[in-house]
């Protein structure tokens, strides 16, 4: 059940004030976003509480002084990388999040496309941009990272690539996900306005790991959780240590590039390095607005089972790796969590087996109570799901019909006649939009359509890898959906 962990108001006060704090000295200040901007829905599971959109609207409050440069690796485009959260590519999240930002009045100045090597997919989305007026710029690799220092910092290095010009006291660096090159534009930035006669600086809004929680907090766990497929891993930030005499957490790249950072600042500057350890560059406030530590542990164990379910899945259909489902085995045994720790797994297959292994899905209601549906020949096992949900939180009886049969005759025509669908099942997506018609002209829709928004945050799990129709629609309801990696029948194409 749900219980509030995190006050994201508080965070929101503190965050922004050191933010202000970091730009006061400096001409300008570089800052680096890690994690999402835009609908940071790890974070929201793992505090609840948190507001998932707390980076923009904290971003929002600062538009005045602040203008955006979102970066996306050239690899990530060529291969269509996918964001796990909404199932779209990197590609298609930049443009989603230029639409989200520019529209709350967030200066986005240009996208920049990083460790470009002339890959047909990122020459295609860059033509793309450039057609719908988006300032596109180009970094390559950067000649002699990590190691040649004095060939980074130099015309050959950092200044061989295009300075973006930029007006205001902060730059925001974003992208839709880890990997996008977004310090390297920093520090590629500093070099040209270094040169320029600017003192900027650099600095990174962090939010995970949490460096003033223990090593093996859940909720840090959870972290290394998200990104088992990067194999990265908390540590102690020995810097921080040896600096200060504190125990602070950082993670394995961030402690491994430090060095090099370090030495590429001072490089740059000519000065000493402000920062002594990693830990110090980054501006993250978030343990300090924890406010349930127990609700926030046990819903970081829940965000581990769930990258483990899903890990599991994407192994079934051939796009993951052993490694990242061993990885999360290792955590979850760290913590002494398994699948039987979350409820709904063992109520979706007890339903399973009593279909007749046709596949079913259990869904935890706010109040602790599971609900079940199954596949039948009329409706997917998501739809009634849903459907026996709402049907209960309205105090409706089980058998009350919701769907008029003069709605869902028509439909399930156009499926079979007209579309020449093989099956004539109603996916999720088709039973609330035809739930949407009766409520027009029958209260008991209307009442269950009303009851739609109280499942946000609920958790679910089905027997099987479920298809778009019905996975996507939970989704949009904010539904916590895991799944068996199990396929519901023999075929190969899934829609």
């Amino acid at each position: 059940m749900y219980k509030k962990g995190f006050d994201s108001e508080m965070y929101m006060t503190k965050q922004s004030e050191h933010i202000l704090k970091r730009i006061s000295s400096f001409d300008k200040l570089y800052l680096e976003f890690g994690g999402k901007l835009f609908d940071d829905l790890h974070a929201a599971r793992v505090l609840p509480g948190f507001d998932k959109a707390a980076k923009i609207k904290l971003l929002h409050k600062l538009r005045d002084k602040a203008e955006l440069v979102i970066c996306v690796n050239a690899n990530a485009i060529e291969r269509n990388k996918i964001r796990a959260d909404y199932g779209i590519t990197y590609g298609s999240e930049v443009e989603r999040m230029i639409d989200n930002i520019s529209a709350m009045g967030i200066y986005i100045n240009c996208v920049v496309i990083t460790m470009f090597t002339d890959q047909q997919g990122a020459v295609a989305y860059r033509r793309k941009l450039e057609n719908r007026g988006i300032k596109v710029y180009i970094h390559r690799p950067t000649k002699g990272y990590p190691h040649e220092i004095d060939t980074i910092v130099s015309d050959e290095g950092y200044g061989a690539n295009p300075y973006i010009s930029t007006t205001r006291p902060l730059v925001v660096m974003t992208a839709p996900g880890p990997g996008s090159g977004k310090l390297a534009t920093c520090l590629s930035q500093l070099y040209h306005e270094n040169k320029r006669g600017v003192q900027a600086g650099y600095a990174k809004f962090e939010t995970f790991p949490i460096w003033n929680l223990p090593l093996n907090h859940p909720v840090n766990v959870a972290y290394e959780a998200a990104t088992a497929d990067l194999q990265d891993v908390n540590k102690v930030d020995n810097f921080h240590l040896d600096a200060y005499g504190e125990i602070t957490v950082n993670y394995n790249r961030d402690i491994e590039v430090f060095p090099v950072v370090h030495s590429i600042l001072e490089k740059i500057t000519g000065k000493e390095c402000i920062y002594k350890s990693p830990t110090d560059m980054g501006v993250n406030m978030a343990g300090y607005c924890i406010v349930d530590d127990e609700a926030c542990r046990e819903a970081s164990k829940q965000e581990i089972i769930r990258r483990y379910c899903k890990a599991l899945c994407d192994l079934k259909q051939g796009s993951g790796n052993p490694d990242t489902v061993s990885r999360l085995e290792f955590l979850m045994s760290k913590l002494g969590i398994n699948l039987s720790d979350r409820n709904v797994v063992e109520a979706a297959r007890v339903k399973n087996a009593a279909n007749g292994e046709k596949g079913a899905i259990a869904l935890e209601l706010p109040d602790g109570r599971i609900v079940t549906g199954k596949n039948s020949e009329r409706m997917s096992a998501a739809a009634a799901c849903i459907f026996n949900s709402v049907k209960m939180l309205a105090g409706m009886n089980d058998r009350q019909k919701l769907i008029s049969p003069y709605v869902i005759g028509p439909i399930l025509d156009l499926k079979t006649k007209i579309l020449k669908e093989k099956h004539n099942t109603l996916t999720l997506e088709e039973a609330l939009l035809a739930l949407s018609i009766c409520a027009a002209t029958d209260a008991n829709a209307a009442s269950a359509i009303e009851q739609l928004s109280v499942l946000q945050n609920c958790e679910a799990h089905s027997s099987y890898i479920m298809n778009k129709a019905d996975e996507n629609p939970l989704r949009k309801l904010g539904i916590r959906l895991t799944c068996d990696a199990e396929f519901v029948d023999g075929t190969l194409f899934n829609e």
